[in-house]
């Protein structure tokens, strides 16, 4: 997939029908108004939430069929995470891009399993590694037949629930891969900091995004939601639907 800029977007997890229709029909409508390719995420199950009660999602079962419906009623390209080997073959008949979760960018199995459907990979760097860190889970994957791997940057611990982006990343990961994007939305985050939930705060999001672009980053991951405070996960760190126009406006 070769693009000028990649912009991937949605909602955090699938919370129902009527938030993926929601923001499914403004991905197209931006699509058509500025002649890009938005591509839609959402993920079937959070698997790594801060508490036991916390929400995931309705599964991969159900997971996958709602994603599919996005696909067959809007056209848009679909990008989901896995946190598993086991679901790689499943997720792969359905979606354009899998995802690996940050936290397991080094799990080998996994990023096997994801090289094998044939589909795009994109990794994103864990918070304990480096960007120069990232050739080896890269190596892992096209050595496994991956076509083509992406990289995402998303900051980096500092400390106890915190994070900060060292935007050299983006250049070190140039070096591995062609496409490397910033994740605007979970680099914002303070994890665990919030009583059993990980906070953050999402004025930093454009910050966020303009800055990795004038360190050469050519993608852009922004979860959104049409009222983010109500969100069922990482409900502080997305952004408001409504402001999604404006920063693509900037960033292209």
């Amino acid at each position: 997939m070769s693009l000028n800029n990649i912009f991937i977007a949605g909602p955090c997890v699938i919370e129902s029908a009527e938030l993926l229709d929601t923001v499914a029909q403004e991905l197209v409508r931006l699509n058509q108004k500025y002649g890009i390719d938005i591509i839609f995420k959402a993920s079937f199950d959070k698997a790594n939430r801060t508490s036991l009660q916390s929400f995931r999602g309705p599964g991969m079962k159900q997971g996958l069929k709602m994603l599919g419906d996005v696909k067959e009623k809007y056209g848009l390209k679909l990008l989901t995470d896995i946190h598993e080997s086991c679901q790689a073959a499943c997720v792969g008949e359905i979606v354009d891009v899998i995802q690996i979760p940050a936290f397991l960018c080094r799990q080998t199995d996994l990023l096997v399993s994801a090289a094998q459907t044939g589909k795009i990979v994109n990794i994103k760097k864990a918070q304990f590694l480096s960007g120069k860190d990232m050739r080896y889970p890269v190596e892992k994957c096209l050595e496994s037949g991956a076509k083509e791997v992406w990289l995402t940057e998303r900051g980096n611990t500092f400390g106890y629930n915190n994070l900060v982006v060292d935007f050299r990343n983006i250049s070190d990961m140039l070096e591995i891969v062609p496409n490397v994007i910033m994740d605007c939305t979970h680099s914002v985050q303070r994890p665990s900091a919030g009583e059993g939930k990980t906070i953050g705060d999402r004025k930093f999001v454009p910050a966020m995004a303009l800055a990795a672009k004038a360190f050469g980053a050519n993608g852009y991951f922004m979860e959104v939601h049409p009222d983010p405070d109500k969100g069922k996960s990482d409900a502080a760190n997305m952004l408001e639907l409504s402001k999604l126009e404006n920063l693509i406006k900037q960033l292209i």
